[in-house]
């Protein structure tokens, strides 16, 4: 089994429930959704990465400290990750997954972050197991779109609102006054680029 990958590190995860948490990503080619804010566009064509072997990348996410293996994009979910979490989880490894949903889910996870975007509308199967919804705002309008998918999630489910990078000075004062107001809600933010880490 192989999969297409753009590049695979260990570092700190920036984002979300688990921000500050060291974390071995593997982030695999291929995107059919099209955000044009994406921050890594040249993961879009999946076939202008290596595929490499699922036993190669599970060996090397192992070889370091951390439990945990964040599988993002692209769009992780356009490839079967059965085999994927098979094996990382065989070598004691938690399985963390970021995706926007468009595609349905494969593998099992220890934690699903999703994502969804406008550009490709999400699967209701892939929002009902997720443990995080975290909904990119880079207008005020994409509140009432965070809204639309708070209501599709459990209520287990936990509530993030990250403001896009390049807009950030921006949306935070509306972010700030949205969460003040929907205590719901929480704030996320790139804490990686601040730190200027990958």
């Amino acid at each position: 089994m192989e999969l297409p990958v753009m590049e695979q590190f260990y570092t700190i995860q920036g984002e979300g429930f688990h921000q500050g948490r060291a974390a071995y990503f593997i982030r695999l080619g291929g995107c059919d959704v099209g955000c044009v804010w994406c921050d890594v566009k040249e993961s879009w064509d999946v076939d202008a990465h290596p595929k490499l072997s699922v036993s190669s990348l599970v060996n090397n996410a192992a070889a370091f400290a951390s439990k945990i293996v964040v599988i993002t994009g692209g769009e992780p979910l356009m490839h079967n990750l059965s085999a994927l979490t098979n094996e990382l989880h065989e070598k004691g490894l938690n399985t963390h997954l970021e995706t926007s949903g468009a595609h349905p889910l494969s593998g099992i996870w220890d934690w699903i972050t999703f994502s969804p975007k406008k550009f490709k509308s999400p699967l209701a199967s892939v929002a009902a197991q997720a443990n995080e919804l975290k909904v990119v705002i880079n207008h005020k309008s994409d509140l009432v779109f965070a809204e639309m998918h708070a209501a599709t999630v459990s209520e287990s489910c936990l509530l993030y609102l990250q403001p896009e990078w390049e807009k950030r000075d921006s949306m935070m004062p509306l972010i700030t006054e949205y969460v003040r107001t929907n205590p719901q809600w929480r704030i996320s933010l790139q804490t990686h680029k601040y730190l200027q880490i990958p």
